[in-house]
């Protein structure tokens, strides 16, 4: 039986990409269903976070963006759809996210959730999607 080494890991890449891209997605698909489902009340409160960069109009425009971001882009990520531009948005909306924390006072803990996510989605801009995936498909048969 031959082991598995350290090194020889490197060949699941893609599989580990789709595990981030998949579990991130999902998470962000959990989070977000509610916000969509809350309708245009829920969307002006959270629209009000754009507050915390100086934007101050439109809060039901941001925050549907916001909430529609958080659960369809979401799913683009799971399945590894337009996955760049997913987590562009999704930086985004979580870069928001932390810095409405932060004016509100939560400190870095409060910040923590929305920065640590950030980070990920951050990560699959670089890395793309990898091959399991509808957007690796797609480029295999072109």
């Amino acid at each position: 039986m031959q082991w598995v080494t350290w090194s020889g890991l490197g060949r699941y890449r893609d599989l580990g990409v789709a595990i981030v891209r998949i579990g991130l997605g999902l998470m962000m698909m959990v989070h977000g269903w509610p916000k969509v489902a809350g309708g245009a009340a829920k969307w002006e409160g959270l629209g009000r976070a754009m507050g915390a960069v100086g934007i101050d109009f439109a809060p039901i425009f941001w925050g549907a963006a916001a909430s529609f971001t958080e659960f369809f882009g979401g799913a683009l990520i799971v399945i590894g759809l337009a996955t760049r531009p997913a987590a562009a948005l999704m930086v985004f909306t979580l870069f928001i996210a932390s810095a409405s924390h932060l004016n509100a006072g939560d400190g870095i803990a409060g910040a923590s959730h929305a920065i640590e996510t950030g980070l990920g989605f951050f990560a699959l801009l670089f890395v793309g999607p990898g091959s399991l995936s509808v957007d690796g498909r797609l480029q295999r048969s072109s």
